[in-house]
Formats: C-alpha cells, sequence, structure tokens
C-alpha cells in the first residue's frame, strides 16, 4: 500500500455560529449559495461538489482550492488546519 501526504494548501473558512450575524457572513462569503432552515439561525445547507450537506452551529464553511464550497465539523477543521499570518 502507498502512503501520501496531504500538500500545504492554505484555504479561506468562515465559522458559523448561528447567528443573524454569521448567517450574513456564511451567505456573503459562499456568494449567497447557502440555504437557510426556515424561521432559525441553527444551521442550513451548501450547494457542494458531492451534492447539498447540511452545516450546522459551530462548522466551518471551506473555499477549497477549485473555489468549491463545503462545510466541515469543528474537530475536523482543528485536526487539518491551522491559522496562517
Amino acid at each position: 500500500m502507498a502512503r501520501f501526504r496531504k500538500k500545504p494548501v492554505e484555504i479561506e473558512a468562515v465559522q458559523f455560529t448561528g447567528t443573524g450575524e454569521s448567517c450574513t457572513e456564511v451567505a456573503e462569503f459562499t456568494g449567497r449559495t447557502a440555504a437557510w432552515k426556515p424561521t432559525t439561525y441553527d444551521g442550513g445547507h451548501i450547494p457542494t461538489l458531492e451534492g447539498a450537506m447540511e452545516f450546522g452551529p459551530g462548522d466551518w464553511i471551506i473555499k477549497g482550492v477549485a473555489g468549491e464550497f463545503y462545510p466541515c465539523k469543528p474537530e475536523i477543521f482543528d485536526a487539518t488546519y491551522e491559522a496562517v499570518d
């Protein structure tokens, strides 16, 4: 079996916190492609290359290397990414 290492790639991301302000930030970041659950700020869904995926408070919305967007759970985000100055 071959082994591989993930290339160091910088990404852009915003964390959805479940507030109205966070909804605005995610909407602006994704070019308004995110859709919200009716009458709440507790999550929504975003179109991805694999189809629509749900996200909720605490999840990160990542812009991939090809300009695509997808949600990521905070524990996976923390294990995979670190802040860049």
